[in-house]
């Protein structure tokens, strides 16, 4: 009995306690640990680049069937092979980002604390998951198994992916420059977003949906699976999921800031899936390019949040010249209204120049929006010190990604029935008097509300 005590009090003994052997002699003669300090410090700054290299190179099985699906939706309205409406299809991507997004709040409950130590777990299944259900896609026969594999299971496989290495991500950085990690995550999402069109474009052109389906697949066979095996959990993580979990605070729900930039983020996030999606077929029907034109009006949609993710992310994070979250969430939602009313609105048939042009700046002020919430977590951890409330960040940030989800599937849902009245209306000069122009409002409109904060921060202050 005393031996089992005395083995239970010698590991955090051990834990606290340099070795001997790793003491030297300071210039004072006295004994300092500065190697074995080291040698701690190298392994931590080993581990996150570990985490940021493993979640860089998830994004492109997580995102890059979702970011590029505008090339599918393009190839379907003039190769259609299955059975259904081909209308239908409008949804896959949206359904895809909404679904994924809307599980994200119960699965970082579920992974923040209390099944931590089996996240890596979580994500190897996630991957698995993925997998089958893009290999059984290229089996579909009607139009709503895509939606169903694709839209639904697919999207449930990233998700089980991304909720684990994000959390992982935000604990190793959750100290320092976490706004400027996500950022650079978030970088090589868009990288993903810009390399991605032109290779299923090559892929479809070449062998057809169903193959390319099955590459895909083995691409993430190939991707997913090492990538999840490089990042480390958290020590703080494991510890936890060992002693009883604590349970995650719910004292913000009590104030109104988180739910106006959960509002915020929903309307946003409703009107930026629809370029995604709608931006090829608009470029090849009525702007009349030709294929490649289109797929390169998509990858130069999301070649800008290379910059943009990261530097909205150090905006976010800047110590010099300071910006409240509210404010810099407006810089892109603003001018992301303003390139959808006076670029894309403006465009015309033949105008390759202006889609190129709303391509590059839409994509670039859109696509950093995300990079915001880095700003968005620590602007509410000072308002809970100020209160002394506790908060989990995992959480916090898993129902900002909700309300992301919430707007990804309301503008998917709303981007069909818009095309309808639009296709009502005879064909104008311009993008407004398009089939496309009711989409073209939607978009404007709901980028433009995606900074109402700071609206609503200005108005408080007023009145």
């Amino acid at each position: 009995m005393s031996q089992s005590i005395d083995e239970e009090l010698a590991i955090p003994f051990r834990e606290l306690t340099p070795n001997v052997d790793d003491r030297v002699i300071s210039e004072t003669g006295q004994e300092a640990f500065a190697p074995a300090d080291d040698s701690r410090q190298w392994e931590s700054k080993r581990k996150r680049a570990c985490v940021l290299a493993g979640s860089a190179i998830l994004q492109f099985p997580i995102w890059g069937f979702a970011m590029s699906f505008g090339v599918f939706q393009e190839y379907f309205t003039s190769n259609w092979e299955l059975g259904g409406s081909r209308s239908a299809t409008g949804i896959i991507g949206t359904t895809q980002n909404g679904v994924m997004y809307l599980s994200m709040p119960f699965l970082f409950a579920l992974f923040t604390k209390r099944w931590a130590r089996y996240r890596q777990s979580a994500a190897l299944a996630g991957c698995t998951l993925t997998c089958l259900s893009f290999l059984l896609s290229s089996y579909s026969t009607e139009a709503w198994h895509l939606v169903a594999t694709q839209g639904v299971c697919a999207a449930l496989g990233c998700a089980l992916i991304y909720s684990p290495i994000t959390l992982s991500l935000g604990e190793w950085f959750n100290s320092s420059n976490r706004a400027v990690a996500y950022g650079l995550v978030f970088s090589c999402k868009n990288v993903v977003g810009s390399a991605c069109p032109f290779l299923l474009r090559v892929l479809l052109d070449k062998y057809g949906f169903r193959t390319t389906l099955r590459i895909w697949t083995a691409i993430i066979v190939g991707t997913s699976f090492p990538a999840v095996f490089l990042i480390p959990t958290h020590p703080s993580s494991i510890s936890s999921g060992i002693q009883r979990p604590r349970k995650i605070p719910w004292d913000f729900l009590r104030h109104k800031t988180i739910y106006i930039y959960c509002v915020a983020i929903m309307l946003q996030s409703s009107g930026y899936g629809i370029p995604q999606t709608y931006l090829n077929t608009y470029a090849h029907d009525i702007s009349k390019l030709s294929q490649t034109s289109a797929t390169l009006l998509l990858t130069l949609f999301n070649l800008p949040g290379i910059v943009s993710s990261s530097a909205f992310g150090y905006l976010s994070d800047n110590k010099r010249f300071p910006l409240s979250a509210t404010t810099v969430t407006a810089i892109p939602a603003i001018n992301s209204a303003l390139s959808a009313f006076l670029l894309w609105g403006l465009t015309s048939r033949d105008s390759m120049a202006l889609s190129v042009l709303f391509s590059l700046t839409f994509g670039f002020f859109s696509g950093g929006y995300s990079a915001t919430w880095g700003g968005i977590l620590n602007e509410m951890e000072m308002e809970a010190a100020q209160r002394n409330e506790a908060i989990d960040n995992g959480m916090l940030y898993g129902l900002l990604n909700g309300a992301r989800g919430i707007g990804y599937v309301t503008g998917g849902l709303a981007g069909v029935p818009l095309l309808q009245i639009g296709a009502a209306r005879p064909l104008g000069k311009f993008a407004y008097g398009s089939p496309y122009g009711p989409l073209v409002i939607f978009t404007g409109l709901s980028s433009f509300f995606g900074g109402w904060g700071l609206l609503w921060k200005l108005g408080s202050n007023l009145f």
